[in-house]
């Protein structure tokens, strides 16, 4: 597989996995979700990310939620399937399936308990990438896994591996991103290197990255979307001005943990979806912390 430019840019929503009341798979919720997204402009779909709550799903519904996804879009933008877990046998399991059901790429968070050297991150995803065929999103999320995934790393990782074709680069820093824009883009011009955080989306194109996949795509494409496109268009002030109403947008984060509930609560404050069911350990988001959700949303013009 030879790749010269970008396989995956633009805003690329984590897509949250609807559940019903009784903690089964809402697909009547998922399909309105997802033809709003799409409808919406993204570029893409992620699903069982952290905000799909992969973390809290069986094998077998994760396979069975990347199956529904994966036939329901149908080719109308291209799908990513979260493979990430804590031993490579199952991750390998994950991508080999997403593979044989048509999905575009997998996305593979490093393993969460242990913290590995880096002589064994790389033989973990060298693994991967050499068991299954299909392009790879490396994903880094230090804040949930403990351990970072440095731009030498990432830089050996593609020198190596030419179906390791991006990154989901999930840190509060702009140096890490540009970093890795420097060090591993500049050398590769293929790679993907895409924002975690929705308000690293306009630093991160900015440096000649490639987009984002941070979760208010669920609840807000307008504004990911809406930046997206006008940097496309030189349009530098519609961007900046949207980046701003964006900017409120991580102070929801804090308001719970794990934040999936809150991304829920959004989507159903702007009238997206009825179910906000999580699956445990998170719980459903309490009264007063959606009063405060209500303010933070008001204060972006979402409400």
């Amino acid at each position: 597989m030879t790749v010269k430019e970008p396989m995956f840019k633009g805003v690329i929503p984590p897509v949250s996995t609807l559940f019903t009341s009784e903690g089964k798979l809402d697909e009547a919720g998922m399909r309105k979700l997802i033809d709003y997204l799409i409808e919406s402009g993204v570029d893409g779909l992620f699903f069982l990310g952290s905000g799909g709550e992969f973390s809290q799903m069986t094998l077998a519904e994760r396979e069975q939620l990347a199956t529904f996804a994966t036939q329901y879009v149908n080719k109308r933008v291209p799908v990513l399937i979260g493979t990430g877990a804590v031993h490579t046998r199952e991750v390998i399991e994950l991508t080999e399936h997403s593979k044989s059901i048509g999905a575009d790429g997998v996305v593979i968070v490093n393993p969460y308990y242990w913290t590995l050297s880096d002589s064994n991150l790389y033989e973990h995803y060298s693994s991967v990438a050499k068991a299954v065929d299909i392009p790879i999103l490396l994903y880094n999320f230090p804040n949930l896994t403990g351990q970072e995934l440095t731009p030498a790393l990432i830089l050996k990782l593609v020198d190596h591996h030419e179906n390791i074709v991006g990154i989901k680069d999930t840190v509060d820093t702009a140096g890490h991103i540009r970093e890795i824009i420097l060090k591993v883009k500049t050398k590769h011009p293929h790679f993907s290197v895409l924002a975690g955080f929705d308000d690293h989306l306009w630093n991160t194109i900015s440096l000649g990255g490639d987009g984002v996949i941070s979760a208010s795509g669920n609840f807000a494409p307008e504004l990911t979307v809406g930046i997206y496109q006008a940097f496309v268009n030189e349009d530098y002030t519609r961007a900046i001005e949207l980046h701003r109403r964006l900017a409120y947008l991580p102070l929801m984060y804090k308001l719970d943990s794990p934040f999936v509930n809150v991304i829920k609560e959004a989507m159903k404050l702007r009238g997206l979806i009825e179910s906000t069911y999580v699956l445990p350990p998170a719980q459903t988001l309490t009264e007063d912390k959606v009063v405060e959700l209500k303010v933070i949303l008001e204060k972006a013009q979402l409400l």
